[in-house]
């Protein structure tokens, strides 16, 4: 069973200063009701009101991870060496990535996911969606439980006290060509019916803070039938379908070459795309994918940090930002774990490739902050990314905040209408004092109350995975 590892908070809280639409407001009155939602978001209040909560800080909304693989967390900062002559790229770090995907153990799974968790809380995340493509035993056969993989993943969640949207993931062949997986991939073998099946086990299996949407790996790890029926599957299902495409330039050149189209333009084309959908990555889109995303009203999930690491190249921020494409982040293999360093990473990759400053911003349209716009639109973004109907300190979303801690090293001297500035651009710090998740501080002061325990079981599974004592 997992630990309960939050307080409740007080139901009436005051915030001398507040993240809500549009901007900072001064004095805000949040109210928490019983279901864990905000109730009430009421500015303009001079005066904490008898019998609330004052909060220690600035207060912004909980930002949505919206793409992730919580087993690479086991993998991070343990590819980078280059061995041989030879070059390396996407591709070879797949391979090293698939030793791990093929170790690892339910046991092991939900140590390293726990952990990882308990730092994406720190880094600012409130919610993470997981795509989750682990399904079956290390010699590819199947768990008594099919969701034994997934529940290791559940239950890593509720450890740390974190908001998860569970993608079951359809991957069923290793290339355009290829009838099959590879031997490496096979514990990540699922069909569309499959994927409805697991979907629908943990849409329905009342565990709090668990939602689910699906996921199809790529276009060259599922055939267009199999894609085509989970579609139908999906019909009058208003949830997320989440999908890597267009990638790694090798990735549009097989496509182009099996299918006549690029990988947007394919998806676009067969009139698949619609306002559930998540296209994740869209490192290689050109301006008429970009108008046909936003004409079905998709959106991107951007993962910067980690499209850097592998070289995967950059995309094209203004065009996705000009078109209205709801845009979120997702920090994916884990290679950082923060909201601001994924914003700060986005925005830094557009200045090198442009050669100009605060590409992300737009004074026409009255947002001459880099970091708010950015922040507001993957916040947004990310609300749709894990199904979620709202998000930020607006009644009805989820009750979650980020109480920033005016006193670290990085924020010293800052004025709040300038706070988001300093949070993306300025020296990597401790921002976030208290942390809240539906109406439950799971950071308090800094602290997480179990972090100590779950630190010691990834310790330990890290050992296991990799042979190596601490």
């Amino acid at each position: 069973m997992a630990e309960a590892p939050a307080r409740p908070a007080a139901s009436l809280l005051w915030a001398g200063h507040a993240w809500l639409p549009g901007g900072w407001r001064e004095g805000v009155v949040l109210r928490i009701g019983s279901d864990g939602r905000w109730a009430e978001v009421t500015p303009g209040v001079g005066v904490a009101p008898p019998g609330s909560d004052v909060l220690a800080g600035p207060v912004l909304p909980g930002m949505v991870d919206a793409h992730s693989h919580a087993f690479q967390r086991a993998f991070a900062g343990l590819a980078e060496r280059r061995e041989t002559a030879a070059a390396d790229d996407f591709w070879s770090w797949r391979e090293r990535m698939y030793e791990v995907a093929l170790r690892i153990t339910p046991e092991q799974l939900r140590a390293v996911a726990a952990h990882l968790y308990v730092e994406l809380l720190r880094g600012g995340y409130t919610q993470v969606c997981e795509f989750h493509y682990l399904q079956h035993r290390p010699d590819g056969g199947a768990y008594a439980d099919p969701l034994a993989m997934a529940w290791s993943v559940v239950d890593a969640a509720a450890d740390a006290g974190l908001g998860l949207t569970m993608l079951p993931v359809l991957y069923e062949r290793a290339g355009f060509a290829a009838p099959a997986l590879r031997l490496e991939q096979r514990r990540f073998a699922a069909s569309a019916e499959d994927v409805w099946r697991l979907h629908a086990a943990l849409a329905g299996s009342g565990r709090p803070l668990v939602d689910a949407g699906v996921a199809i790996h790529s276009l060259r790890a599922a055939a267009p039938a199999s894609i085509a029926a989970l579609q139908r599957h999906a019909e009058g299902f208003a949830g997320p379908i989440h999908i890597h495409v267009a990638e790694q330039r090798a990735e549009v050149d097989d496509c182009l070459a099996a299918t006549g189209a690029r990988p947007i333009e394919w998806l676009a084309g067969e009139g698949r795309l619609d306002a559930r959908w998540q296209l994740v990555h869209v490192t290689h889109a050109t301006s008429a994918e970009i108008e046909a995303v936003a004409r079905s009203g998709a959106g991107v999930v951007l993962c910067p940090t980690t499209e850097a690491n592998l070289g995967d190249g950059m995309c094209d921020l203004e065009g996705w930002l000009g078109a209205g494409v709801p845009l979120a982040i997702g920090s994916d293999s884990h290679i950082t774990r923060a909201w601001a360093e994924e914003l700060r990473c986005l925005e830094y990759g557009q200045r090198l490739m442009l050669h100009r400053r605060n590409v992300g911003a737009a004074p026409d349209l009255g947002r001459p902050s880099t970091a708010e716009r950015l922040f507001e639109r993957a916040l947004q973004g990310g609300a749709a990314a894990a199904g979620e109907a709202s998000r930020g300190l607006v009644a009805g979303a989820r009750a979650d905040a980020l109480v920033i801690d005016r006193d670290d090293a990085s924020l010293l001297g800052i004025e709040t209408g300038r706070l988001l500035d300093a949070l993306v651009f300025s020296s990597p710090g401790r921002p976030w004092r208290d942390v809240m998740v539906a109406g439950r501080w799971v950071i308090a002061g800094h602290r997480h109350p179990h972090a100590e325990r779950i630190a010691a079981r990834f310790t330990a599974a890290m050992a296991a995975l990799h042979g190596e004592a601490r």
